[in-house]
């Protein structure tokens, strides 16, 4: 067995003891099928209004009840995870790469190079999150793309930090010199040698990212400013319940339950897999 191959055996062995963990990758799991099967799983059209069954409560029609023009909960929420994910997962991409090469280049080079970027990553990091995504969404305008693009360039200092601080921890290496007395490039060195020793806490941070992009998504949805109607997405569901929230709470409380259970069982997975890919953990 290789060296490769021994390490993500071991991997496996500690991330299947988390039972969190794998409770979260069950719940990952499904709502990947909703996102993927939704037209398949929807019982129902979700744009589709049916004005004689306005804020019906959950029944054996509608297991989870009807919104304020008569359009199904349910259905709703199966399409809205396919936005959620879709916006979490290409928003965290963003954030990985523009995050990574920055990190890279900064750890990397280091002297003023280092110095410039990190001042700027530090610029945003003054910033508060939330409030540069309303800002950034703001100036774009509300839309799917421009949504990604708020939420996706918040998180940058993140991993911008994170692989600048694995860059320098590894780049001092035996191997590194090898690689230079070899005559290899820059970009080879940085995509060959480093990239992958710095993988596993980049894995461990887009985990954690997802949670929150799907959060930031929800909130600037709720705002206005994210994806805008007919199409469902939880966090405009739970903006568009407040009128209704004590007459026909379950308007608000299965989208808030759909938000809360996702970013819950991210955040195992990403606890778990920080868990299985620490060196210092014992086989």
């Amino acid at each position: 067995m290789s060296k490769n191959n021994s390490m993500l055996h071991y991997t496996l062995i500690r991330l299947r003891r988390n039972y969190l963990a794998i409770l979260g990758l069950f719940v990952l799991l499904a709502l990947i099928c909703c996102a993927v099967f939704a037209e398949q799983l929807a019982p129902y059209d979700y744009a589709k209004q049916d004005y004689m069954m306005i804020r019906k409560a959950p029944s054996a029609t509608h297991l989870l009840g009807t919104d304020e023009f008569g359009r199904d909960v349910l259905s709703r929420l199966i399409f809205g995870a396919k936005i959620s994910l879709q916006v979490g997962l290409l928003a965290v991409s963003i954030s990985l790469v523009l995050g990574a090469t920055i990190g890279a280049i900064a750890g990397y080079f280091g002297g003023k190079t280092d110095n410039i970027l990190m001042r700027l990553m530090d610029i945003q990091m003054a910033i508060p999150t939330i409030l540069l995504a309303i800002v950034i969404s703001s100036a774009l305008g509300p839309g799917l793309f421009n949504l990604m693009i708020a939420v996706g360039i918040t998180s940058v200092p993140r991993f911008a930090r994170l692989m600048r601080s694995s860059v320098l921890s590894i780049k001092g290496q035996e191997f590194i010199g090898a690689a230079r007395a070899m005559g290899a490039s820059h970009t080879r060195i940085i995509l060959l040698y480093i990239l992958p020793n710095c993988a596993a806490p980049l894995i461990v941070q887009s985990t954690l990212s997802v949670a929150n992009a799907i959060l930031y998504t929800a909130t600037l949805s709720f705002l206005g400013l994210g994806i805008q109607p007919p199409y469902p997405e939880w966090g405009g569901m739970l903006s568009a319940a407040r009128p209704y929230i004590r007459n026909s709470g379950y308007l608000s409380i299965f989208p808030g339950l759909a938000i809360m259970i996702t970013i819950v069982a991210l955040n195992c997975i990403g606890d778990g897999l920080r868990d299985a890919l620490d060196p210092k953990q014992k086989r």
